[in-house]
């Protein structure tokens, strides 16, 4: 069984398929890195609350009786069933499977903006969370040394666009990361400002109505320009035209507008559906019966809501994931297969400080409350590393945040046009 992608849905299909199978079959998991990314917390890497290793759970050592393989897939031969990849020193091998897991995952969504493929950077993979931090400190420091007004306004200045999960919480943690960097610098007599743009009419768009008010009004309080309903038009070296005509002088452009379907997809000759792979309700592709697909890769028919697919997000992912480890399982005999049917439990939204919007089980929460259970649900979700982010945060809440600034990630290893956000653009 080889399971390509080691995001939500291929290590949690990986996982299942382990304790389904205990040692009865080969199970090989080929992954680009050899660690799983917990994405949800990549905006707290970025402002300094939480150690990158941190989030970056190892697939050795949590994956019993899986093997790992560390490459690039690039291809996929149907009819013989084999797997094509590239090591990471370049070498080309492959991998013969009886079934296959397709879980390739997505990659930073594009609009056809000008000026945004060159100057924008997204936020995917821990390489960009890295080069983020880095880069706003650098930003701080620059406008603390600058003696031109209109340069220093420009430096402390960082424009967000898509105000979706990541976007909100990266411009909510932003806010907080360059008060704390601009109290530690006396002479920068400006405040630094964080822009959240999206076209949509209200922050966080695709979720209810109280994540959405609690959100923005925790933003605007903490100093957030947010505009709704308007986005970038253009964007330069030194700053970006908005859709209103105002043009912003601003060194930071972070896109955070969605994301689309591994590129990977378009090359396997399936029909796709929005860029995804179509499969059935038992995440089937049709045609070929060993072949499971799930995750933002997959186009799986949404039962809760018939006539639409389930949307990209974890949740959905994690969880495929596990019903296609059962549905494999099923194929040999074990169980039966089931089809895939959720009904989303809640949602979870970290402000930082100390606020966060929640719902649980449509529970509408903000503040503390709304905190412990964000928190909560991210330790429960955590594949490893639990103790060691509740560390991270304690230490977070009592200690000064740290302005090191180690420059590990240029701007060119991390373009916004990427078909592996997960790695640096010098490790291809």
């Amino acid at each position: 069984m080889v399971i390509v992608g080691a995001g939500f849905a291929g290590y949690h299909a990986a996982k299942t398929l382990s304790r389904l199978a205990r040692g009865r079959a080969e199970i090989v998991l080929l992954n680009s890195t050899n660690y799983f990314l917990y994405l949800p917390l990549l905006p707290e890497v970025a402002a300094g609350v939480v150690a990158p290793s941190r989030i970056a759970v190892p697939l050795t050592g949590t994956l019993d009786n899986v093997r790992v393989v560390i490459g690039e897939a690039d291809h996929v031969d149907l009819q013989n069933r084999w797997v094509a990849f590239t090591q990471p020193e370049g070498d080309r091998n492959r991998l013969a499977y009886d079934r296959l897991v397709l879980s390739v995952g997505s990659v930073n969504k594009l609009l056809p903006i000008p000026g945004v493929t060159e100057y924008a950077h997204g936020f995917r993979g821990l390489p960009e969370a890295l080069y983020l931090h880095d880069h706003v400190i650098r930003q701080i420091e620059l406008a603390e040394q600058t003696t031109d007004p209109v340069e220093q306004q420009a430096r402390a200045t960082f424009v967000v666009v898509g105000a979706g999960y990541t976007g909100t919480e990266v411009a909510a943690h932003g806010q907080l990361f360059t008060d704390e960097l601009a109290s530690q610098r006396p002479r920068l007599k400006i405040r630094p400002k964080w822009m959240l743009l999206d076209v949509a009419p209200r922050v966080l768009p695709e979720l209810d109505q109280h994540m959405s008010r609690t959100a923005d009004r925790v933003l605007r309080r903490r100093g957030v320009d947010v505009r709704m309903g308007t986005s970038v038009a253009v964007a330069t070296a030194d700053g970006v035209k908005l859709t209103d005509g105002e043009y912003v002088p601003t060194c930071s452009l972070v896109w955070c507008v969605g994301v689309r379907p591994d590129p990977f997809v378009a090359q396997l000759g399936l029909r796709t559906e929005k860029g995804r792979l179509v499969v059935d309700e038992y995440l089937n592709v049709p045609g070929f019966p060993e072949v499971y697909a799930c995750g933002d890769a997959a186009a799986v028919p949404d039962l809760t809501r018939p006539g639409e697919i389930c949307t990209m997000t974890a949740q959905h992912a994690q969880r495929q994931g596990k019903l296609a480890a059962h549905n494999i399982a099923a194929s040999y005999g074990q169980g039966r297969r089931r089809p895939y049917k959720h009904h989303d439990l809640g949602w979870v939204v970290d402000l930082g400080g100390k606020h966060a919007a929640a719902n649980p089980l449509k529970v509408p929460l903000s503040g503390l409350p709304a905190k412990a259970v964000t928190r909560g649900y991210h330790l429960l979700a955590m594949p490893g590393n639990r103790a060691r982010v509740s560390a991270d945060w304690v230490l977070d809440a009592t200690l000064p945040r740290s302005s090191t600034q180690l420059g590990l990630v240029p701007a060119h290893a991390v373009p916004l046009e990427s078909t592996s956000p997960e790695v640096p653009a010098w490790a291809h």
